[in-house]
């Protein structure tokens, strides 16, 4: 796999950071503070025995989408049923993994979502500039679970007490910046249906 090493931008820099659109989302959000520069890679959220299913699970659903394009030119009516067939196990597979580890309420949270960062509201003291973080993402009704390594680039206090952590990703990849891609696209489609 793939993964693309982000550099970090500096807070100065944050009024011109434009390279994504952005989306604001309520999301699942674990995240977990990296102590030094030896735990980049690492997986610190303990999940190491489901990596080879879901690097299966990647190549049999890249495996079906080139098989679909060839087989649409054959014949646009199998294509059809393949693929909504496709679309049904997708959408099992994410019922059976929400029934097995269900989200509680606090496990959601307002956020800003791009390809290139991520902002979320936290207490004060939790963060500081410069903190790294290992972020996973829930993201609705999907269910996808995208992994990042994020960087703290800035701290904003609200009114209400609380503080708004501005995260760029420093390392993430390229299946998973995908990931959020299709969902802000489809967050767009959504908000305009609904418009």
């Amino acid at each position: 796999m793939h993964t693309r090493n982000t550099p970090p931008e500096s807070a100065d820099c944050l009024p011109e950071r434009r390279e994504f659109f952005r989306i604001e989302d309520r999301i699942a959000l674990d995240i977990r503070k990296l102590s030094h520069s030896g735990e980049l890679d690492k997986n610190p959220f303990s999940d190491n025995h489901l990596e080879a299913l879901k690097a299966e699970f990647r190549r049999l659903d890249q495996d079906i989408k080139s098989q679909l394009a060839s087989l649409a030119d054959q014949d646009r009516l199998v294509t059809g049923v393949i693929k909504s067939l496709n679309g049904k196990l997708d959408s099992l597979a994410r019922i059976m993994a929400f029934q097995q580890n269900p989200l509680q309420p606090d496990d959601w949270q307002d956020v800003t979502l791009s390809e290139g960062g991520l902002a979320f509201f936290a207490s004060p003291q939790a963060w500081q500039n410069g903190d790294k973080l290992a972020v996973r993402m829930t993201l609705s009704p999907e269910l996808f679970q995208p992994r990042a390594i994020a960087q703290v680039l800035d701290i904003q206090a609200d009114e209400t007490g609380r503080v708004r952590v501005h995260t760029g990703f420093i390392r993430i990849q390229d299946g998973d910046r995908q990931q959020i891609a299709r969902h802000v696209m489809r967050w767009q489609i959504r908000q305009r249906q609904t418009g």
